[in-house]
């Protein structure tokens, strides 16, 4: 009871605090690579700045790839978030003839989508190479790739690998023919690290990333025209457009304010520099912003992954526990229970995800389901295990006695077993401590968030701020179910 209290007072208490975040909102979304965390920190500090609104401003940053970004949109789980020409045409339309603003602002709008002016600058794909290597091998443009294609060592983003403006139809338009063996999958910020490291001689890169000069890349000519223009623009909803016209009309006013050398000094006052995104948003704008304090950020990503863990401990508690006295009652039923419980398990987390999404949107309601599911198997497993091996002579007695079965179950059953559900209860607790960090993937928020963030600027000390938390805060689940168990275990037991 004592545990099923402060379940219901955590996920209350978290409930509360989503429910809030609800109410007059405007919800600005972003990619997982620096300049999409500036521009949409740019945006964020341009909606605050909105006289009299008392409209709220909730960022959800490095959300993950142009899927997941439009699906979010798309639900309603955010407004608004930066995107490029290209990427609407080829990704999210899917039509690739569509080549100028207008084409593209036509067909968003029969889709319900609204895309504003260009922002100033075209950040295309484009393919760097280390000087040494373009030296040695006398490489200017693409069409040069096809002298080493059997040698060169490669490293390209997941998103660039699986679009279809990127790696397959390169090889197909420039008729390279690559040696699988030396193409590499990596985060785009690690190939930046790897090309430095001198494991990969060429990389995908965007034409604006700062890294580009700091490591004196050479970018190769795309003399085939292979890429398209990827202007930036604000893609937003038409609902958000109409609901908040005056705020859309801020967001439209920076068109035009910006040009490729702007954008690579801003990139690289977060990548070089380390200056944070809010930091470096409010300088651009000339505001004074108050920046988050490393304390404040701790906070909310705490209570963002207290209520997500909540609800998972809530599941496993009211439902895995039940199961589990099903399972060990009734055999049939008890390994059908397991089975489904432990196949659940084996799911890879991302893949839960991806199956979950279709159904449930993007954000909290995918990682919730997911956690819960997750959460089963130790809570149904040690539930059956401990009820299976209580002495029989225990029962006998109570039956004995006069008592019926529920009177059995909570007063014989249950207490023996407490120990070992409480194991479990716990072990689902810290296992859903580390998986919730994922959920930031799809807008959850959570830990996971600085660490997504630190990993897309190879920051190791962004990352510390979500995995340090997590640690301290599965120890501390760890002790709490501990005395929990101590006060629970009848005295007969604690020996």
């Amino acid at each position: 009871m004592k545990s099923a209290l402060i379940c219901f007072l955590i996920t209350s208490f978290g409930w509360t605090l989503h429910a809030a975040e609800k109410s007059a909102t405007i919800v600005v979304g972003s990619k997982i690579f620096t300049e999409s965390y500036i521009l949409s920190e740019i945006a964020a500090q341009t909606l605050t700045s909105v006289p009299m609104s008392d409209v709220r401003i909730v960022r959800k940053l490095g959300m993950g790839s142009t899927g997941i970004l439009f699906e979010s949109l798309r639900t309603g789980a955010i407004d608004v978030y930066p995107e490029y020409t290209g990427t609407i045409a080829e990704a999210i339309l899917k039509n690739p003839s569509l080549k100028t603003h207008k084409e593209i602002g036509e067909a968003l709008a029969a889709k319900g989508f609204v895309m504003s002016p260009p922002l100033g600058f075209n950040n295309t794909y484009a393919i760097g190479v280390t000087r040494k290597f373009a030296e040695a091998n006398q490489l200017k443009t693409l069409s040069d790739l096809k002298r080493v294609a059997s040698s060169i060592r490669l490293a390209f983003s997941y998103e660039f690998m699986g679009r279809t403006d990127g790696y397959q139809g390169l090889v197909r338009r420039y008729g390279l023919d690559f040696d699988k063996r030396r193409v590499r999958r990596l985060d785009h910020s690690l190939a930046y690290q790897a090309i430095e490291n001198d494991e990969v001689d060429a990389i995908d890169v965007y034409t604006t990333d700062s890294k580009i000069k700091k490591l004196e890349l050479k970018v190769l000519e795309d003399d085939l025209h292979y890429f398209p223009v990827y202007e930036a623009v604000w893609l937003a909803s038409r609902s958000f457009v109409e609901k908040y016209p005056m705020q859309w009309r801020r967001l439209e006013a920076l068109s035009y304010q910006f040009d490729a050398d702007k954008m690579i000094l801003l990139n690289s006052q977060v990548e070089v520099e380390r200056r944070s995104f809010d930091s470096v948003a409010s300088g651009y704008l000339g505001i004074s912003a108050n920046e988050e304090t490393l304390f404040d950020r701790i906070s909310r990503r705490t209570l963002e992954h207290v209520w997500l863990v909540g609800w998972a401990l809530a599941f496993s508690i009211v439902i895995g526990i039940p199961l589990g006295i099903v399972s060990a009652r009734r055999l049939r039923v008890g390994r059908a229970i397991l089975v489904v419980s432990a196949v659940v398990q084996t799911v890879p987390s991302l893949a839960l995800l991806g199956f979950l999404i279709p159904l449930l949107g993007i954000g909290a309601k995918p990682a919730l389901a997911a956690l819960c599911l997750y959460s089963l198997l130790p809570v149904v497993l040690n539930t059956s295990v401990a009820i299976r091996t209580i002495d029989s002579r225990h029962i006998e007695n109570a039956r004995a006695f006069g008592l019926s079965r529920l009177q059995i179950l909570i007063y014989i059953t249950l207490p023996l077993a407490s120990p070992t559900i409480l194991s479990g209860v716990k072990t689902a607790t810290i296992v859903s401590i580390g998986t919730a960090t994922l959920a930031a993937l799809i807008g959850a928020g959570g830990y996971g968030a600085p660490i997504l963030s630190g990993l897309s600027l190879n920051d190791p000390s962004m990352i510390l701020q979500g995995a340090v938390p997590a640690a301290v805060m599965a120890l501390g689940a760890y002790i709490l179910f501990e005395l929990i168990a101590r006060a629970l275990t009848p005295a007969g037991l604690r020996r």
